[in-house]
């Protein structure tokens, strides 16, 4: 082999071995913006030249496409049932993010046959190449779905807001997962707070909490910023368009680039398998 084939070869063996980063976004009841949230982080993290593929796994109100604009003809169900390859049931979204629509058929993951899951996790195989960061945007509450996809990825984002209500299910849903499933540790992000004081309020409560009653479980909350309620958000919704993409300047935007350059700049824990194999066989029970 010559030195270029051998450099080549080096750099290609270099990216298919890249760490893909599983990150659940999940919320203690909905309201808080979550659905958001994940699709403006797709957006910030692809302008910062990252592969994003959505997956939009909130069953009870699936509306990552209503948001975008977008309307998928296909969903993972026909994945599932051998009908269509990843690639066909895949959408792009703007900045070039790719979304994985929902579909009921979600709920029969944890039951597919052993010719359903060899088929999945051939087309997910040939796919983890390509990307830098899987954001799975879950449903709200403690349900066994939303705890079956929180407990596969590598990395939770708990979205909460000033809310009381919300703080109160934030709380219930690390509860669960910490005393429950044994996950420990949580990125927290307040979200539509009037500026840092309310957001490091919100932070310190959930903390506060967490800390009188959950103290023998030894829980890690990480402060992930935060992002300020603002109108242009509200429009952009109103638009079908993500506030990135619609208001690139206004102050939702610049949280969610904060937010993005944070979580770059925060490498998994060491010990997290990065391959995202890792993920979809802990998904399926493989």
């Amino acid at each position: 082999m010559s030195p270029d084939n051998k450099a080549m070869a080096k750099i290609t063996a270099e990216a298919y071995s890249k760490p893909v980063r599983v990150i659940s976004v999940t919320s203690g009841k909905g309201g808080v913006g979550k659905t958001n949230v994940v699709a403006n982080l797709a957006l910030a993290l692809a302008q910062e030249g990252r592969r994003v593929l959505v997956w939009d796994a909130d069953l009870g109100l699936a509306n990552l496409d209503v948001l975008l604009g977008l309307k998928p003809e296909f969903n993972i169900n026909h994945l599932l049932k051998g009908e269509k390859t990843l690639n066909e049931i895949l959408i792009e979204g703007p900045s070039g993010i790719m979304i994985m629509p929902a579909s009921s058929g979600i709920q029969e993951l944890s039951n597919l046959g052993e010719g359903q899951k060899t088929l999945l996790l051939s087309e997910l195989d040939a796919f983890e190449r390509k990307l830098d960061f899987l954001l799975i945007d879950t449903g709200a509450g403690i349900s066994s779905n939303v705890m079956y996809f929180n407990l596969a990825a590598q990395e939770r984002i708990v979205v909460v807001s000033p809310e009381p209500t919300s703080i109160t299910d934030a709380y219930a849903l690390i509860k669960v997962m910490a005393s429950k499933y044994n996950e420990k540790k949580f990125k927290i992000l307040p979200n539509m707070v009037s500026g840092v004081r309310e957001a490091k309020a919100v932070y310190s409560l959930l903390t506060a909490v967490a800390d009188k009653h959950l103290a023998t479980l030894a829980i890690s909350m990480d402060y992930l910023g935060f992002v300020p309620r603002d109108e242009m958000l509200v429009k952009a919704v109103k638009r079908q368009k993500a506030v990135m993409e619609a208001f690139p300047g206004s102050g939702a935007s610049k949280g969610f680039r904060d937010l993005a350059k944070m979580i770059l700049n925060a490498p998994p824990d060491a010990s997290l398998d990065g391959n995202i194999k890792f993920f979809w066989r802990r998904l399926l029970k493989v």
